[in-house]
């Protein structure tokens, strides 16, 4: 059995997470080096030439985890972008899990993630954020949504796929809570340490939906020929103002250094052209910041 989910997730990947047709064919500017920018980054990283990013696995459209030093997607965009305005190179590094990324980041095992990761003041003490993107949770689902899950309060009794160690994992086990306080059969939290195997739980019918962002949701569902569909749209399901963003160590003077060349790549047009590209749109912000989530309601 594990070695049939395993040929399966492998085929899932080479049918959509190796993928860049999602993408428009449009060519990015090439980013001149800010030298004062540069001036700012830690001695290490400008004796080394380079910056190392770690990242979680497929979180597409902005990772699409090629091989394990190897990414395509809007954060290798934003990835080479920066490096030109730094003037050195950003390597990519895939692990196992969003617990392993973070934890690698603020051990200083690795520079940064550039992510995007959920930005949560939870997650504040450890690491800083640098949000460049806001996001929403909803549902990937069958198509018709056969169980009729529109919003979270619709999970009770349902199997429901998410992240391990993400936010909605934590929002959807509250959740649960919820429903059997109310009298109500819990909801059966399926965790998985990636997107593509989340994604798969509902195509091979062990998940009635799969709980998690809105971005890579809708670019599994554009990429599932007809069979999946989202659902909870325009829905809160359990969070407030949702950001996401690069993440470094606590108090690293690198998060700043990349607050700052976002905020040129979006004055310069860049931002903009990126996030087009990969049909994000409804994802930009005007500027970016650091640790722009404050209050959640989970």
């Amino acid at each position: 059995m594990k070695n049939k989910l395993t040929k399966l997730v492998t085929c899932l990947f080479l049918m959509i997470g190796c993928t860049s047709s999602f993408a428009q064919d449009i060519t990015i500017p090439k980013q001149k080096v800010n030298e004062e920018l540069r001036a700012k980054l830690p001695a290490k990283n400008l004796e080394s030439g380079k910056l190392i990013s770690v990242n979680g696995g497929s979180f597409p459209p902005y990772i699409i985890a090629k091989s394990n030093t190897d990414i395509d997607g809007a954060s290798e965009d934003f990835s080479q972008a920066i490096s030109e305005l730094l003037g050195l190179k950003i390597e990519h590094l895939t692990v196992s899990g969003l617990a392993a990324e973070l934890s690698g980041v603020n051990s200083g095992r690795y520079d940064l993630s550039i992510g995007p990761v959920g930005d949560y003041p939870s997650r504040q003490g450890a690491n800083d954020f640098i949000d460049y993107v806001q996001e929403f949770v909803v549902f990937a689902v069958k198509k018709g949504n056969p169980e009729n899950i529109t919003n979270l309060g619709e999970t009770c009794g349902k199997r429901i796929s998410v992240m391990a160690a993400g936010s909605a994992e934590k929002v959807i086990k509250q959740q649960s809570e919820v429903c059997i306080k109310d009298g109500k059969p819990a909801v059966n939290v399926l965790s998985f340490a990636d997107q593509p195997t989340a994604i798969l739980s509902v195509r091979s019918n062990r998940a009635d939906a799969f709980f998690s962002s809105q971005a890579p949701l809708t670019y599994f569902v554009q990429q599932a020929n007809g069979q999946l569909e989202l659902a909870g749209i325009g829905q809160k399901n359990g969070f407030e103002d949702i950001y996401q963003g690069a993440v470094v160590a606590k108090n690293s003077p690198l998060g700043n250094v990349l607050k700052s060349a976002f905020n040129e790549l979006i004055a310069n047009g860049t931002y903009e052209i990126i996030m087009k590209k990969w049909g994000l749109e409804n994802n930009m912000v005007k500027s970016v910041d650091v640790n722009m989530a404050t209050d959640m309601s989970k």
